[in-house]
């Protein structure tokens, strides 16, 4: 009898190889688990700062000790080290329950990611997989985490994402995630910087007093029609030339046009729903290639603001009824329509699609919504949708334009 055949051999061999990385190590590999004659029953591998780990779930032969030796010989020619666990599970499906969780951060701190770690402990899930979105200008991983409910874990999580400083995404791993979806947009505050009817007020002299209106309506404390009815009648006699000097000034959040541009090159389609006014809004969706658009349009007689608005008030009822309209003409079902808001006036607009993202909100709108961005970046909302930053700045490198490249840390 030989020696070397195991009667209680097992069934599968884990094997785990750890080193620098460079071209040919995974290729020398599976050369010699060739020789073997085993099946590959699963795969993973990372490169992290230029250290390789490549995990290889295999059937084992009867001979296994035999592969073991070729393995380890193979890891020494190749400077690296390597682990053979016997009789490591199968490739069994991953348990139900199963969700993206993504974490950003502004730096993103260890005891954040230990917090959050924690809790997904507690709640008897388990991460399986861990991929970094993006690095500069913030810190965005993502966990693939299965075993429990995605809505339990989201409140779960939203607690210790407050109390860490961070934003924390929880959404279902299903393939609405991957398809081809609507992005409705609020515009001030949201899309721009500031609020519009506050710089028109500026040229009417009445500029603290809309200010003062705005932040109460958008804190839900003031019915939103009434506030901006009566906001309007403020600006009655400014001349209809200043929306140009306004909309020239305006400052589109940072992010704005990559986020624009990258998701159009994947088919999405995008939308603004707006408590503002249409002269702006118009002009922004030609300039940054907007699908559809509604806004409220001021009145304007003999080149003068009337201090009135032209039919029924975009409000935030009507922000909702936008968004399914947007959806049906687009031919995408409302589960697959993403809002972006940051007002008490988005809440019926968010409550509405299929991922609701309160962005720099107002605490209404946070928790109310499926999840919070509080970094300055729009684009950071692409990472929710598992678009990592290198994939980004690849695109736009194809295209021609040229990202600065980030410090190195």
């Amino acid at each position: 009898m030989d020696d070397s055949i195991d009667p209680e051999a097992p069934k599968t061999l884990l094997i785990t190889l750890t080193g620098k990385d460079r071209p040919g190590v995974t290729s020398s590999v599976f050369d010699t688990l060739s020789h073997a004659g085993v099946e590959v029953l699963d795969i993973e591998q990372i490169v992290l700062r230029r250290r390789l780990v490549l995990g290889v779930l295999v059937s084992a032969p009867r001979d296994w000790k035999r592969l073991q030796q070729a393995v380890e010989e193979t890891a020494a020619a190749l400077d690296m080290q390597v682990d053979v666990d016997r009789g490591v599970g199968d490739n069994r499906a991953r348990r139900d329950g199963r969700s993206h969780v993504t974490v950003i951060g502004t730096p993103l701190k260890a005891s954040a990611m230990a917090a959050v770690a924690g809790r997904i402990a507690d709640s008897g899930a388990n991460i399986d997989r861990i991929e970094r979105m993006a690095r500069y200008p913030v810190t965005a991983i993502d966990l693939h985490v299965s075993g429990t409910d995605p809505e339990k874990l989201r409140a779960l999580l939203a607690t210790e994402a407050a109390r860490q400083g961070i934003d924390v995404a929880v959404q279902p791993a299903n393939l609405l995630r991957r398809g081809m979806r609507l992005i409705v947009m609020d515009v001030d505050s949201t899309l721009v910087q500031g609020e519009v009817i506050e710089m028109l007020a500026a040229h009417a002299g009445c500029g603290p007093e809309v200010a003062r209106i705005t932040e109460a309506a958008m804190r839900g404390e003031l019915d939103f029609e009434e506030s901006l009815r009566s906001r309007v009648a403020l600006l009655e006699g400014v001349e209809a030339k200043c929306l140009d000097s306004v909309y020239d000034a305006l400052e589109l959040a940072p992010g704005a046009r990559t986020l624009v541009r990258t998701l159009r090159r994947l088919g999405y389609r995008f939308a603004i729903v707006s408590g503002g006014f249409s002269q702006i809004t118009d002009r922004l969706s030609e300039d940054l290639g907007i699908h559809f658009a509604r806004a409220n349009e001021l009145e304007i007689v003999d080149g003068r603001l009337t201090g009135r608005i032209v039919g029924d008030v975009v409000d935030r009822a009507g922000k909702a009824e936008a968004l399914r309209q947007f959806a049906a003409e687009a031919g995408v079902p409302q589960q697959a329509v993403i809002a972006i808001g940051d007002g008490a006036n988005d809440l019926d607009m968010l409550n509405a699609a299929g991922l609701g993202i309160a962005y720099n909100a107002k605490p209404v709108l946070q928790d109310a919504a499926d999840t919070s961005v509080n970094v300055p970046y729009l684009d950071a909302i692409m990472y929710l949708l598992g678009i990592s930053r290198e994939e980004i700045e690849a695109a736009d490198a194809e295209a021609g334009i040229i990202t600065p490249a980030p410090p190195i840390p």
